[in-house]
């Protein structure tokens, strides 16, 4: 059920976040709830504090980065405090601009079957985890809810938003994802890959906006715990879908079940983990 927030009015809920707009109608209230999805689902079973670990990650994110971003204040209704940010509203962008820094996923998937990953040719002999020679672009069309974002090349970016713009979302996602893969290694972790969204401000400029750089929207991984050639453990939701898969009855189309109580909570720490590492602070709830 959505909250009713007095002073916003609500827009939109997504798989995990809920949209209010202002009275105003300058700013966004966006609220990050415990939900979680897998396979394209939302579950019913909720991951106590997951919201709270998202959005206070994105706004340590939001500091380190060089990037202009969309972040008001983090001083917000105390219905939703600690899971919830005020941001200027922007035209935002129809695409998921994803940079890899290691091929896994989607990325190798591709790569196994034409040796390119949206169509950008990569070196032969590459297998799981591998460390690509330099970080590639490999954007996504925003798909429908419920649905599969869509791997598109970079040709098919440009008939979309233009070739300046695309230039500049390509040029931008690769600068933030190095500067925060070297962060992240020095906290020793890997950042494997990542996902951003971008919008333009009434002046044009382009924004980072959205969530950043949480188990969510990147995988992360243990530096010390990575082999080439081996699927690495992630900061993120990898606990319930190996039970969806492995362990639970789930016919992978009806609504999913509830998910144990050990699958639960071994999430929640997964991504308390992943905040305290990077961060470097003690998650408060």
């Amino acid at each position: 059920m959505v909250a009713a927030i007095p002073g916003w009015t609500h827009l939109s809920s997504g798989k995990v976040r809920d949209l209010y707009e202002s009275e105003g109608g300058d700013e966004l209230l966006i609220v990050a709830s415990d939900r979680l999805s897998a396979f394209d689902h939302v579950l019913d079973t909720r991951i106590p504090d997951k919201g709270k670990v998202l959005t206070q990650l994105s706004a340590w994110w939001f500091e380190q980065l060089d990037v202009p971003n969309h972040v008001v204040s983090l001083d917000v209704p105390k219905q939703v405090r600690g899971r919830a940010m005020r941001c200027r509203k922007l035209r935002m962008f129809p695409v998921e601009c994803v940079a890899r820094g290691y091929l896994t996923g989607s990325g190798l998937a591709e790569y196994r079957e034409s040796g390119t990953v949206c169509g950008l040719p990569l070196p032969s002999g590459l297998t799981e985890a591998s460390r690509l020679p330099e970080p590639i672009f490999t954007p996504a069309a925003k798909a429908e809810f419920g649905e599969h974002d869509e791997n598109i090349s970079f040709e098919r970016v440009i008939e979309m938003v233009g070739e300046g713009v695309a230039q500049e979302l390509r040029a931008m996602t690769l600068r933030v994802y190095r500067q925060a893969a070297e962060i992240a290694r020095e906290r020793g972790i890997i950042l494997a890959d990542t996902k951003f969204e971008f919008g333009a401000d009434s002046d044009g400029r382009i924004i980072l906006a959205d969530e950043v750089l949480t188990p969510d929207s990147s995988r992360f991984w243990p530096a010390d715990q990575w082999v080439e050639g081996h699927v690495t453990p992630s900061f993120d939701k990898q606990y319930v879908r190996d039970w969806l898969v492995h362990d639970s009855s789930w016919d992978g189309v009806s609504p999913p079940p509830a998910l144990p109580s050990t699958v639960v909570e071994r999430t929640r720490q997964r991504y308390i983990e992943a905040y305290e590492l990077l961060t470097g602070a003690r998650f408060q709830p």
